[in-house]
Parts: C-alpha cells; sequence; structure tokens
C-alpha cells in the first residue's frame, strides 16, 4: 500500500517541484521495494524447500538435495532477521569513520594505519564508496588520525557498532629486541546526515579556520590554505576537512561534518531521556576497549559480544561482517530486553 502511494506521488507533475522532499520520498520508496523484496526472496526459497520435501517423502529426491535447500532457507531467514535490526532513521545514511592512534608513539600510529586499511578493505568488498576527508601522518610511520566517509546504503547501519578503543598486541616491528607490545587507537563513527534530516546552527555560534593541507597533494596542496577548521562554540564540537581543492568545498564538507556530529549527540540526548540508566551504561562504554586483536596467540575477540574467530589475517584484511553482526543482533535482543 505505501509503495503503491508513493510510487503515484512520484508520478505527479509536480513531483520535482520540492526536490528535498522528492529525493526522500525516492529513499523512502527504495527502502520498502527493498525489504519487500527480500521478503520475496525467502518467500520463494521456504516454498521451494516445503516442494522438495514432498518429492522427497514420494520418494523422489535425494536427503541432500533436501538438506541444501534447508541450508538456504536458513541462510535467508537469518539474513532477512539481521536486516531487520537497522531499523532506525539514521542506519540507512552513509557514515564518518574517524580512527585516532592512542599514546605509543610509532607503534600506535602504525596500528591507527593498519585499522584504516582495515575498514577500507571492508567498505571495498561491501560495495561501498570511500572518500578521505582529513589524514594527519604519523611522524615515522603509520597516521596520528584520519577521518573516511562511507557512502552506500546503511553504511552507518553496518558499521554503528564500532565505536569504542581497538587493541592489538603484537610482537613489534619496530622494537629491536622483539617484544611483545600492546598498542591502542579508538574508532568514532557518525551518520553523515543528508538533506531529510534538518540541524539548525546559528552562524554567529561558528568558528572558522584555514589552514595548508599535509601530506599527498602535490604543489596545489601546499601553496594555498585550503584546509578549514570549524568549531561550534556552544558544543565545542570541531570538524576539519582538507579532501577537496577548493577551499569553498571544504567549508561545505566541514559544515556537513559538524552537522553529522552534532546530529549524534543530539541522538545520544534523546537516548539519555529515554532510558537514563541504559544511556549512563552506554556512555561508559563509549570510550572503553571494545575488541582486542591478539596477533602472536591468533585471536581476535569481541568483548561485548564474546564472538572470537582465530583468523587474524582475514579480519586485518576486512572480513569483520561476523562482529558487525554479532553485535547488532546481541544489541537488538538487550534493546528488546530493556
Amino acid at each position: 500500500m505505501q509503495i503503491k502511494d508513493k510510487e503515484q506521488q512520484s508520478m505527479d507533475p509536480n513531483f520535482w517541484d520540492d526536490p528535498k522532499r522528492a529525493e526522500t520520498i525516492l529513499k523512502e520508496l527504495k527502502s520498502h521495494k527493498n525489504w519487500l523484496s527480500l521478503h520475496d526472496e525467502l518467500e520463494g526459497k521456504i516454498e521451494d524447500l516445503e516442494v522438495l520435501y514432498e518429492f522427497y517423502k514420494e520418494g523422489e529426491g535425494t536427503e541432500e538435495e533436501v538438506d541444501k535447500r534447508y541450508d538456504e532457507a536458513l541462510a535467508a531467514l537469518e539474513d532477512a532477521e539481521f536486516r531487520s535490526t537497522l531499523n532506525k532513521e539514521e542506519d540507512e545514511l552513509n557514515a564518518i569513520l574517524e580512527i585516532n592512534a592512542g599514546a605509543g608513539g610509532t607503534e600506535a600510529n602504525d596500528w591507527a594505519e593498519m585499522l584504516m586499511r582495515m575498514y577500507v578493505m571492508w567498505a571495498e568488498r561491501s560495495g561501498y564508496k570511500l572518500s578521505e576527508l582529513n589524514k594527519q601522518e604519523g611522524d615515522v610511520a603509520g597516521i596520528k588520525s584520519v577521518s573516511l566517509e562511507i557512502q552506500g546504503d546503511f553504511a552507518y547501519g553496518w558499521l554503528k557498532g564500532e565505536n569504542g578503543v581497538h587493541r592489538l598486541v603484537r610482537i613489534s616491528p619496530f622494537n629491536a629486541q622483539g617484544k611483545r607490545m600492546t598498542s591502542f587507537a579508538s574508532v568514532f563513527v557518525h551518520p553523515m546526515i543528508d538533506d531529510r534530516i534538518e540541524v539548525e546552527i546559528n552562524p554567529a555560534d561558528l568558528e572558522w579556520d584555514t589552514f595548508r593541507a599535509s601530506g599527498a597533494g602535490g604543489q596545489h596542496v601546499n601553496k594555498t590554505e585550503s584546509a578549514v577548521r570549524v568549531r561550534h562554540l556552544p558544543s565545542g564540537v570541531v570538524a576539519e576537512c582538507q579532501q577537496e581543492r577548493s577551499q569553498h568545498m571544504n567549508r561545505e564538507k566541514a559544515m556537513q561534518m559538524l552537522k553529522s556530529r552534532l546530529y549524534e549527540l543530539e541522538l545520544q540526548k534523546q537516548l539519555a531521556e529515554k532510558d537514563k540508566v541504559e544511556a549512563q551504561k552506554m556512555k561508559n562504554e563509549w570510550g572503553s576497549q571494545i575488541r582486542s586483536y591478539v596477533l602472536d596467540d591468533r585471536r581476535v575477540k569481541d568483548h561485548r559480544t564474546g564472538y572470537q574467530t582465530s583468523q587474524t589475517d582475514a579480519v586485518l584484511d576486512g572480513d569483520l561482517d561476523g562482529f558487525l553482526k554479532a553485535y547488532l543482533m546481541n544489541d537488538s535482543v538487550e534493546g528488546e530486553d530493556g
């Protein structure tokens, strides 16, 4: 019914008179159609299984064929169940992912770069588009910090559980004695808001700085102060962008990043009002250690869900879906219990 209604609206000759509203309707239409196709696919697999089972009972089919179809139907059901956890308005949005090296100089900077590579590889294999918004190189190796924009359906929904401190334990390649070292890096994920979400900001509350972009970019980057930093005075939130060649474009992107962070703060505030006890628990976990990557013991473990794997190389090459799904399913169950 909702699909028909929205399709009817999109056929109105005046549909594009209000581009923002039109975009919103088309996004909602796409989302509804995706859910419908997921439902139809699941229904089809269950019907196929039932038919095959009937044949098998009549002696026309093998147990292996039935088992294979059963596994396919079960996988489709689990996928639909998982996708139903991504049901908040902000889940559908693009994500801004920030990584900051912890204390520890070169060792921590190298770990931050390893994490960046892991998320880049996950995003690429998941079909997302990536752009680097801001990056500060380490003094010797690795990076001190980076901001990435990950664009595509449900990017924020998939990644929102990655907030927190990631801990690496390994034999250090930077240590002549071959000592076992522990390094930390923090990850923050924000929803990148679009035109569907209004965030009002008073221009008088903003303080702007321009500076020369660092890192790769050739002659042009170093000659002009194209990079920008904006501070929202009432909240203290800061956003930086040096991705684009022009200062004007960097200002626009920095403003979008700032609005996204303020929107996320608002989400946290609403959460606190809705359930003070749960919100306090979440705040405590926000900056705490969420996952350990112990390379010499071949173990990656998520401390919130207990999910772990011995495939450390695969995880660092972007095989993260098991961890992301475990967190979202666990979070969904806790939400229902609350």
